[in-house]
């Protein structure tokens, strides 16, 4: 009698690739998580468009996607767009503008006036040094004032929409 084989050698392959993967991408969300200061969530930040905000407002109700760029990154011109869209779709989106130039320089970057979400400009990186950013574009999800996921680098919108998801449901 033959026994039946789930996985042929190929698929084994491809899965113990994956769980690789996914392994080496939690362990480089832990080493390049920030380190934010104790009050981070209280602090008064002042957007592009003139209003004081603090994370710890903006994260009351929903989830908060707080995400870190600069000018001067590559990956953050093909994120940008995508965070702009998240936003466009109702997302809790906080734009964080990081030694990349004045507010006219920045919204410019940002691709118009019309913006649909909170922009913060830090031009010369003072507002935001102590939180130990290590990577650009940074994306940290804030959920009632305390952060509860980060990630860097290149990362897909499904990714973040995943991400925002999972902490809805399970930080609410």
């Amino acid at each position: 009698m033959k026994q039946k084989i789930f996985f042929n050698q190929g698929t084994a392959i491809v899965l113990l690739m994956l769980f690789s993967v996914g392994l080496a991408s939690i362990a480089s969300d832990w080493l390049r998580a920030p380190t934010l200061p104790e009050e981070f969530a209280r602090q008064n930040l002042h957007t592009i468009d003139g209003k004081e905000v603090t994370i710890a407002e903006l994260s009351a109700k929903k989830p908060l996607l707080v995400y870190l760029w600069t000018n001067g990154c590559s990956a953050c011109r093909y994120t940008t767009a995508g965070m702009l869209t998240l936003s466009d779709n109702d997302y809790n989106v906080l734009a964080v503008a990081l030694r990349s130039g004045n507010d006219i320089h920045v919204v410019r970057l940002l691709h118009g006036k019309h913006l649909v979400l909170p922009v913060v400009n830090d031009p010369v990186g003072e507002l935001f040094s102590g939180w130990k950013i290590n990577a650009s574009p940074t994306y940290l999800i804030v959920s009632r004032g305390k952060m509860v996921q980060s990630t860097s680098g290149w990362t897909s919108t499904l990714s973040i929409r995943i991400r925002l998801w999972w902490v809805n449901k399970w930080y609410r």
